[in-house]
C-alpha cells in the first residue's frame, strides 16, 4: 500500500483578497466570486475530511488483514506440527485428527476474514484516491476563482466553477465507489 500524504495548499489568503475585491469593486460579479469561492472552500474542507477518512480506514483494513495472516500462518505452522506427529506416530490418535480438522476449517474462516480485510483496504483506499482528486479540483477552483478576482476578468471565474464542478462529480464518484 502507498504512503498516505495529505497535500496542503494554503489558500486562506487568496480567499481573503477576493471577499477584499468583492467589498471595493463596482462589479457585482465579483460578489458572486466571493460567495462561490467561499462555498468551494467549504466543499474542498468536506472533501478533505472525507479522503482523510478513508484512508485512514484503509490503514486499518490493512493492519487487521496482516494480523489476521499472521494467525493464519501460526495456525499453519500448528497443523504442519499436528501433522508431522500425526505421521511419526504407528497409530493415529483420534484426539489429533479431530485437532486437525478444527485447524484447517479455523484456517479457512481466517484466511476468508483476512482476503475481506484486503479487499475493504483497498476499496477505502480507492476512495480516498477519487476524494484527494476532488479536493485539488476544488483547491484549483479556488485558485483560478482568485485569479479572477485580481484580473477583474469573468472568464476565469467561469473556468473555476467548472473545476468547482470536476471537485463535485469526484465527490459523488468517491460516494458510490466501493
Amino acid at each position: 500500500m502507498e504512503r498516505v500524504e495529505e497535500a496542503e495548499v494554503p489558500l486562506e489568503g487568496l480567499q481573503e483578497h477576493v471577499h477584499h475585491s468583492a467589498q471595493h469593486s463596482d462589479a457585482a460579479w465579483i460578489s458572486w466570486v466571493a460567495l462561490s469561492t467561499a462555498m468551494l472552500a467549504v466543499f474542498a474542507a468536506i472533501t478533505g475530511l472525507l479522503s482523510g477518512k478513508h484512508a485512514n480506514e484503509a490503514m486499518m483494513n490493512q493492519i487487521e488483514a496482516s494480523d489476521q495472516w499472521s494467525y493464519y500462518q501460526a495456525k499453519s505452522i500448528k497443523a504442519a506440527l499436528l501433522d508431522a506427529k500425526m505421521s511419526l506416530a504407528t497409530v493415529a490418535d483420534e484426539k489429533d485428527r479431530v485437532k486437525a480438522a478444527r485447524y484447517e476449517e479455523e484456517q479457512t474462516e481466517i484466511k476468508s476474514e483476512a482476503e475481506r480485510k484486503q479487499t475493504d483496504a483497498k476499496s477505502n483506499f480507492h476512495r480516498h484516491e477519487v476524494y484527494a482528486r476532488g479536493v485539488t479540483m476544488f483547491q484549483i477552483a479556488i485558485a483560478v476563482a482568485a485569479i479572477s478576482a485580481l484580473t477583474k476578468k469573468r472568464r476565469f471565474w467561469l473556468v473555476s466553477l467548472l473545476f468547482g464542478v470536476a471537485g463535485c462529480v469526484f465527490v459523488v464518484l468517491g460516494a458510490i465507489a466501493h
